[in-house]
């Protein structure tokens, strides 16, 4: 069975939201990162948190791990342990790590983040190396079920620069991304038809979303660009496929969901006040794409 099976069922059962935990000191209630014995610590407890609160009404959750390389050794040790956090929970994760090299240089990024102390269920992958920076990975794929989500479409305002550009043999060169991966999606088909590696299609066009999960009908998206990038739960609704197919991540407007109340979000805030903020953020974002996408319950 592929993790992205896996993901299916999670979707399923409890709603399309991936919980970013792209978590920067920054964004804790200040309280809680004064009493810490440092930011990596307060990192960790704050994670810790977030987690308990959301695990039953998350698909999944996906680390960004530049927040943690930041703060140097202690903060991949955070990163370390929140990933083990998640594995006790049986959570599953999204390593959001965007390799893209090829070759023994690919095989050994799959070694450090498919297994040991940075094992996660899930990457990202970046494909403009070409497919032979995809397939190193693959062997994850057929032994252990790993999977990974290729960029595709994202949702950033600079995807026109590259991702656009028109071919000479017709369509976008993320449409040409999007071919190969659906080829690779037909060679490793899983339980419910989708492939063992999916794709990232953001939600900020929503004028192309339809289009774009009519022809990709055997790749699962995860779907970035909800709320701090301007995404809703109309424009993600649009990426799934029969209710699923798709996991919706956010991660500021649930990690800082506890400071949208500025009464309440005063200095002495702690991480409790955080997570039960964190909780009604997630449930309301689950429910409204729930609504959108027709879904009853």
């Amino acid at each position: 069975m592929y993790n992205m099976d896996k993901l299916y069922e999670a979707a399923a059962a409890k709603g399309h939201v991936c919980v970013g935990l792209d978590t920067a000191a920054e964004y804790l209630p200040p309280k809680e990162r004064r009493r810490a014995a440092s930011d990596a610590q307060a990192v960790l407890a704050f994670n810790r948190a977030i987690i308990d609160a959301t695990a039953d009404i998350s698909a999944c959750f996906k680390i960004q791990i530049a927040y943690y390389e930041e703060l140097g050794l202690a903060g991949l040790e955070t990163y370390a342990k929140t990933l083990a956090y998640l594995r006790d929970r049986g959570a599953l994760v999204i390593a959001d790590i965007k390799r893209g090299d090829i070759a023994d240089t690919a095989l050994r990024y799959a070694g450090a983040h498919f297994a040991g102390d940075f094992e996660a269920d899930f990457v990202t992958l970046s494909p403009y190396m070409g497919m032979d920076s995809i397939e190193p990975w693959l062997s994850y794929a057929d032994t252990r079920g790993k999977g990974a989500f290729v960029l595709m479409r994202t949702s950033n305002k600079g995807m026109r620069d590259f991702e656009y550009q028109e071919l000479t043999a017709g369509g976008r060169l993320y449409d040409a991304v999007g071919d190969r991966l659906a080829e690779l999606a037909a060679g490793r088909p899983g339980k419910y038809g989708y492939g063992a590696f999916g794709a990232v299609v953001g939600c900020t066009e929503r004028a192309e979303a339809a289009a774009i999960r009519e022809k990709r009908g055997n790749l699962f998206f995860l779907i970035p660009g909800y709320g701090a990038q301007g995404g809703g739960a109309e424009d993600a609704a649009l990426l799934l496929r029969d209710g699923n197919g798709g996991v919706v991540n956010a991660s500021r407007s649930i990690l800082r969901a506890w400071a949208g109340d500025r009464e309440k979000a005063a200095d002495d805030a702690d991480n409790r006040f955080a997570a039960e903020a964190a909780r009604k953020a997630a449930v309301e974002m689950r429910d409204a794409i729930r609504a959108a996408a027709g879904i009853a319950g």
